[in-house]
């Protein structure tokens, strides 16, 4: 759900704090510099995200971010963070690093290190935030990327910078079920850039195989209502073969069938204890989890749970004795 915060109707006295809490909650918790009197603070910023992704466009006046060695050390969930420059110039300072950025360029910076972003001339800028763990960096391929200037001195970087432009300014492309079909591309895509920038294919392999059993594990949780989940639409989702998909969940200790069953009933279990599950049919319940058969769904319950799927729910009613 998108959310849009301006200042203009906001007390003077209460700009500063309103903005920085609206940051703090939604992105990333910074230090925020204003180079203007409250009166003159003007800030514009929407929020969205995109399955995973979390994105900003903020156009303000001109203010220096700080992220902390305090508050990167308070970080709860690491992340990396893309600046994708629209009009003016901005800095951003990492590692000892200075990227200067402008109309078009980008640049990456993560949140488990201090950084500073620098912008004298007012911002203009898309934000666009990555769990950490989804992009699989090596540590150093990281430390190394970040407050570097991405654009057209790189092509496949020129590439990124048009295909998130357009994720910025498309809402439906945020929306919907277009939201988790592009957060892996432009995972790939910033992984993609990262190799290329480094000189190193073998960077983009190594962490996608590292994390393939997360982002499997993942899919399957996106996935798992759907009736057709199968290990050949897991294995095509991920380019690889069902005998790589089955190794690849062997190492994690999970069997892929036992996976999907336990997890769907433990979805059926929790909804027909809860008031959407005393509104339907228990066959109902069981379909909405890739239960095709109601008699196959009661018996893998009773066989799970000791009880049937209806004495289930029934002893979940409201006023039920325990």
């Amino acid at each position: 759900m998108s959310s849009v915060l301006d200042t203009t109707g906001i007390p003077v006295r209460d700009r500063e704090e309103t903005l920085r809490h609206a940051v703090w909650e939604s992105l990333v918790r910074i230090d925020i510099d204003h180079h203007l009197p409250p009166e003159d603070l003007v800030a514009r910023i929407g929020l969205d995200t995109a399955g995973p992704l979390e994105i900003c466009s903020a156009r303000a006046t001109s203010m220096t971010i700080r992220r902390t060695p305090r508050l990167a050390r308070e970080d709860e969930e690491p992340a990396v963070f893309l600046g994708l420059q629209v009009s003016g110039t901005s800095l951003v300072a990492q590692n000892g690093r200075q990227a200067l950025l402008r109309p078009g360029d980008f640049a990456l910076y993560d949140t488990v290190t201090p950084y500073t972003l620098l912008f004298d001339e007012g911002v203009d800028h898309h934000f666009l935030r990555f769990p950490r763990a989804a992009l699989a960096l090596p540590e150093r391929s990281l430390r190394d990327i970040t407050a570097v200037t991405l654009g057209p001195g790189n092509p496949l970087a020129a590439l990124a910078s048009t295909y998130f432009g357009q994720l910025f300014a498309s809402e439906g492309l945020r929306s919907g079920p277009h939201a988790d079909a592009v957060a892996e591309p432009s995972i790939e895509l910033v992984r993609a850039v990262v190799a290329t920038q480094l000189g190193s294919q073998e960077l983009a392999r190594a962490p996608m195989e590292a994390t393939l059993s997360l982002r499997i594990t993942r899919y399957m949780r996106a996935h798992l209502a759907d009736a057709d989940l199968s290990a050949a639409r897991i294995a095509a989702a991920h380019s690889i073969s069902v005998r790589h998909l089955y190794t690849v969940l062997a190492r994690s200790g999970i069997s892929l069938g036992d996976w999907i069953r336990s997890h769907r009933l433990a979805e059926c279990k929790r909804e027909l204890a809860g008031p959407r599950g005393r509104t339907r049919t228990v066959a109902a319940v069981g379909r909405s989890w890739g239960f095709v058969d109601a008699s196959h769904f009661g018996k893998v319950f009773k066989q799970a749970y000791g009880v049937s799927p209806r004495a289930w729910r029934d002893a979940n009613r409201p006023g039920s004795s325990p």
